[in-house]
């Protein structure tokens, strides 16, 4: 495996800038740790806001003492809100759109200080979706820049295909019925790699009426300048799953890198490298709650459906309502995870009944080590909103989904659940308790939920083949340091 030199010379300095949301942080950390067993210098660039969450969750200590992998934090000029919950995500594309890049142009020159007690900055490892560091590089006299995109492939080139449909006139939608009608139902042909999908599988930005809507807009110049930037994108994914798709991704821009999924890849240099500084970072915004293990531990093997709809969606009372009954009518066991900003506006409160229904074959949580949980026996099967961490998590246990998209590119991940890789089904958007019902059933001990268990046990072990020794996300690993970082020691 390519090292980096000794610890005697000049070390890469990386200042990673992940898009203020966990699962943007999440694996730009485990890109970082990667990076920082290396033997780079690492900065980690959270908002004000999320720091200060990060603290709470891993105790107020957990980021002192440090020496090569520290901490930093610019403020978003967001209103203050609940500690304890995510920001509102269109507020969020609209502080990295205007108030970011001068506290970050500030903070690199303080970095480059030479009483800062830290290596001169090398490069910026920044999330796709931050584009002002692209400003800021060159403004500070053309800084190199490496992308990492954390989401799908599959995602990527389906924003990759807003301009287009911008030019072409379909969206925004000009009918306020648009939701209904079956306007969403138009294939897209044009994408080679994607035959068959259809709009309400294109991430879900394009659903509106405004031309300048802030959710449409930032997702298309992002892309768009990631692409243009010419910049290295590092994508956490693996050949073997989007071979297609990262075949048309790679004619849109600059060289590309497959090194996924990083905590397997992660979790293979760890083997080899003892970086007692990083191996113990977390990451997760909310307090774990283990007593989850501890109860999977009492149940039969494969007996369990884990529940977690990710760190940013949100659903109805009714939502809730309805996916509570659907559980209690399946007469499975479950391991459920309710956020205390799941419901809209509102505290989650599940109906006492339910509780009550549950009480000997349901459990809940707050939040828990997720990966654990999908890699444990006694879980079955996984229903998910398809964010991207979740769909790799699920990918690597080894465990097939029910899936209910919540936004992004959450419908195309969906899509490629359910049609390509044999994996998923999809529970309507109007979640009702008897759909909810039928659905644990069949997954869990039907014919289909059979298949599905067999084809997800495939992905799990093509995903440990690709970061082993040869394989190909660990080959790409290996040319992405011999490639690009090696180069910029000189």
């Amino acid at each position: 495996m390519t090292q980096l030199p000794s610890e005697k010379e000049v070390k890469l300095h990386a200042v990673c800038v992940p898009f203020p949301a966990q699962g943007h942080i999440s694996p730009m950390l485990n890109l970082a740790k990667l990076l920082h067993s290396k033997g780079f210098h690492i900065t980690f660039v959270n908002t004000e806001f999320n720091h200060r969450r990060l603290l709470r969750s891993r105790g107020p200590n957990s980021l002192d003492g440090l020496s090569s992998f520290r901490f930093e934090a610019i403020p978003d000029g967001i209103p203050p809100s609940d500690p304890d919950a995510t920001q509102d995500v269109p507020s969020m594309f609209h502080a990295v759109l205007n108030n970011c890049l001068d506290p970050f142009k500030k903070l690199l020159q303080r970095l480059n200080d030479p009483s800062a007690g830290s290596p001169p900055v090398t490069f910026i490892l920044s999330d796709c979706i931050m584009p002002f560091t692209l400003d800021a590089a060159r403004d500070l006299g053309d800084l190199p820049v490496i992308l990492l995109w954390t989401a799908s492939a599959c995602g990527f080139l389906g924003y990759a295909q807003y301009r287009l449909l911008l030019d072409k006139g379909i969206v925004p939608f000009k009918d306020p019925n648009y939701l209904t009608n079956g306007s969403l139902d138009m294939i897209v042909d044009w994408v080679p790699s994607m035959k068959g999908i259809r709009l309400k599988d294109i991430p879900s930005f394009i659903r509106t009426m405004e031309k300048d809507d802030i959710l449409f807009y930032f997702l298309m110049i992002s892309v768009e300048k990631s692409c243009e930037s010419l910049a290295p994108i590092i994508f956490n994914t693996f050949d073997e799953l989007e071979h297609e798709v990262l075949d048309d991704i790679s004619k849109m821009g600059g060289p590309i890198y497959t090194i996924g999924p990083l905590h397997y890849q992660l979790n293979q240099t760890s083997q080899h490298v003892d970086d007692k500084d990083a191996n113990y970072l977390g990451s997760n915004l909310w307090k774990e709650d283990s007593h989850c293990l501890q109860w999977l531990d009492t149940m039969k093997p494969n007996s369990v459906l884990y529940v977690s709809f990710g760190s940013i969606t949100t659903m109805t009372k009714d939502n809730l309502v309805e996916f509570a009954w659907g559980l209690a009518k399946s007469n499975r066991p479950f391991l459920w995870i309710v956020r205390q900003d799941i419901v809209t506006g509102d505290l989650a409160v599940l109906p006492p009944d339910f509780l009550t229904k549950t009480k000997d074959r349901g459990m809940l949580a707050s939040w828990c080590d997720q990966e654990k949980v999908l890699n444990h026996e006694a879980t079955a099967a996984f229903l998910t909103h398809c964010g991207w961490n979740s769909s790799l998590d699920t990918i690597c246990g080894g465990k097939p989904v029910l899936c209910w998209p919540f936004f992004a590119e959450q419908q195309t991940n969906c899509w490629y659940f359910c049609n390509k890789w044999g994996t998923g089904m999809e529970i309507n958007k109007d979640v009702k308790r008897d759909e909810v019902e039928r659905q644990v059933r069949e997954l869990m001990e039907g014919e289909k939920g059979e298949d599905m268990r067999r084809n997800a046990i495939k992905l799990k072990r093509l995903a440990e083949k690709a970061t082993r020794p040869t394989g190909s996300s660990y080959n790409n690993m290996e040319q992405l340091m011999s490639q690009v970082f090696l180069p910029l020691k000189h």
